[in-house]
């Protein structure tokens, strides 16, 4: 990995390629002109090109997704002026076979989301030394994170990450991350209490299942668990945060030292509430049979009063609630902890999204390489992040005295997934390098941020919920993220696949989805002996090669890192 040989590039390959993709490079100023004019990205076979050779990029989204429509506006400007399109596989099925198949075939597409499997297999190339040559924009845009993307095994760099990249510290109406998540009519039709803890959480969902037994003919779900393939922090990650630590994945980070939390009390008193909450019949039934479709189903059927999840994960199935007109059925998320006298710590400052964003294959032919990076280079540049983010001026938003705002009819679409299959690019923009924090211009690179449009955008039962709480926006139920420590978050760790802290990590997860469903539906009595024999299995295992590797890259990390 890392040490493959690279080939030399025929002069007037890259002459012709050059020319060709310097041209697209350069097409920035013309593209506000080309969709305002009427064109919408509605390209003709004539004019798809621009005068720019087309090519196509196969690209492997390692989550399930939706193709965009074949007239998608974003996709057609794209093409029309770089030439470029994309071809989209999304994950079916579960990843590690996925990836397993791939990797034994060497079956790759040019691009494919990062993966540390992949990686340790050699499928991506480095991508250092096509950036120094071919992508200015993007190198300005990583500069001050160049270090923090370096592999620690080889030093290359191989994924573009696709999140963390900032240049302004934003306040944001929308939290992304982890919280316990809770209907806005529980909360309302208690009196909008103040909630804390774990306990006073529970209680408010029981009384509220008890007096709605249904929901628009549905049964009503007290608590949610999605534990599905990699999205197993649902069950996993809630102990750490009720004790008021940050998400750093399967480990507690003390006084700069890493220690798995799996088996510790305060883990047990989490998964024994969970335990007396399935004998009252709060907990789904089918939490540890189904998939992801079937866990989002059930969101936006509005019946799912609670779960623990990060925001980002469920807000294609809050979305559906948004477009039902279902205000009350969506969600506040709550920075509970076990006890009042413990501070929350959900919130983060934005961490650089290691081993996530594109990488390049090493199937990706000589000439496609350097396409590929000439075409990140120029989706970075300002214009078209205000294309991928916001969309087309005067059809997806207004422009008012130089700021940016949306009409509630473009708002309310704008939350709609079959409208956004036809009119966002969200596939790529999700995984791709993107501007986060403010344009040149001040406008804000994310609706969501844009103080005018937060204030504008709120539903009138959205302000009146808030008032009740004297809030403006649902990120202050939340403390406010402390600096991150310069080694955080360590669910980036690279545990290395083969490496024995990797397999320890493997199984002490596998003992963990055995376990702890076990745990939580086993009758009270019961619990005590499943939960001790849980953790004699863990203990079994050399949980201090795992701990160990992470303390390595954390200490890694704070030696070698810089930020300017």
């Amino acid at each position: 990995m890392g040490g493959k040989k690279k080939s030399v590039f025929r002069f007037s390959m890259l002459l012709l390629l050059s020319l060709g993709l310097v041209l697209s490079a350069c097409s920035g100023g013309n593209i506000k002109e080309a969709a305002k004019n009427g064109n919408n990205g509605q390209a003709t076979e004539e004019n798809t090109t621009n005068g720019v050779e087309p090519f196509e990029i196969s690209v492997f989204i390692g989550e399930a997704g939706q193709q965009p429509t074949p007239d998608n506006k974003i996709y057609k400007l794209i093409k029309e002026e770089t030439g470029a399109s994309f071809k989209f596989e999304f994950l079916a099925g579960d990843i590690d076979q996925k990836l397993g198949v791939m990797i034994a075939g060497g079956d790759y597409p040019d691009v494919m989301t990062a993966n540390q499997k992949l990686t340790a297999a050699g499928a991506f190339i480095p991508l250092e030394d096509l950036i120094e040559e071919h992508a200015p924009n993007l190198k300005k845009h990583y500069e001050k994170y160049w270090n923090m993307m370096k592999d620690p095994n080889d030093g290359h760099i191989y994924n573009l990450p696709n999140y963390g990249v900032t240049n302004a510290d934003v306040s944001s109406s929308w939290y992304s991350g982890p919280a316990f998540w809770i209907q806005k009519d529980v909360l309302a039709e208690a009196g909008y209490p103040e909630v804390k803890t774990l306990d006073q959480y529970f209680d408010l969902i029981k009384q509220y299942k008890e007096k709605h037994p249904t929901i628009d003919g549905t049964p009503t779900i007290g608590f949610e668990i999605l534990n599905y393939d990699w999205r197993n922090w649902g069950l996993f990650n809630a102990p750490q945060h009720l004790i008021g630590h940050p998400n750093d994945g399967g480990v507690v980070v003390k006084d700069g030292k890493a220690e798995i939390f799996a088996d510790k009390d305060y883990a047990k008193r989490y998964y024994q509430k969970l335990n007396e909450m399935n004998a009252l019949g709060i907990i789904d039934k089918e939490a540890f049979t189904q998939n992801y479709d079937q866990y989002m189903a059930k969101i936006s059927s509005g019946a799912v009063l609670g779960m623990f999840d990060q925001h980002w994960n469920f807000q294609d199935a809050e979305n559906a609630l948004i477009t039902q007109k279902k205000d009350n059925r969506t969600y506040v998320g709550l920075p509970l902890v076990f006890d009042e006298g413990i501070k929350d710590h959900y919130k983060d400052r934005p961490a650089l999204n290691l081993n996530n964003g594109f990488g390049i294959t090493v199937n990706a032919s000589e000439e496609q390489q350097v396409r590929i990076i000439k075409l990140l280079d120029t989706l970075i540049q300002e214009d078209w992040q205000k294309i991928l983010s916001w969309g087309i001026e005067g059809e997806d938003y207004i422009v008012e005295n130089g700021r940016f705002m949306k009409t509630q009819e473009q708002r309310d679409v704008f939350t709609d997934a079959t409208w956004k299959l036809a009119n966002k690019a969200d596939a790529f923009f999700k995984h791709g390098p993107k501007t986060e924090g403010l344009f040149s211009d001040g406008n804000a690179t994310d609706a969501a941020a844009q103080p005018e449009e937060m204030a504008a955008a709120l539903r009138e039962y959205d302000k009146n919920f808030l008032a009740q709480y004297g809030f403006n926006t649902y990120v202050d139920f939340f403390s406010p993220a402390p600096e991150n420590d310069i080694a955080y978050p360590a669910w980036s760790v690279d545990l290395v696949d083969g490496s024995e802290a990797k397999m320890v990590n493997t199984k002490q997860n596998e003992l963990s989805t055995k376990y702890l469903p076990k745990a939580i539906l086993a009758k009270p009595e019961e619990f005590d002996s499943v939960w001790d024999e849980y953790v004699n299995e863990i203990r079994k295992l050399n949980i201090k090669a795992y701990e160990d590797r992470i303390n390595e890259v954390l200490q890694w990390r704070k030696d070698t890192w810089s930020v300017k």
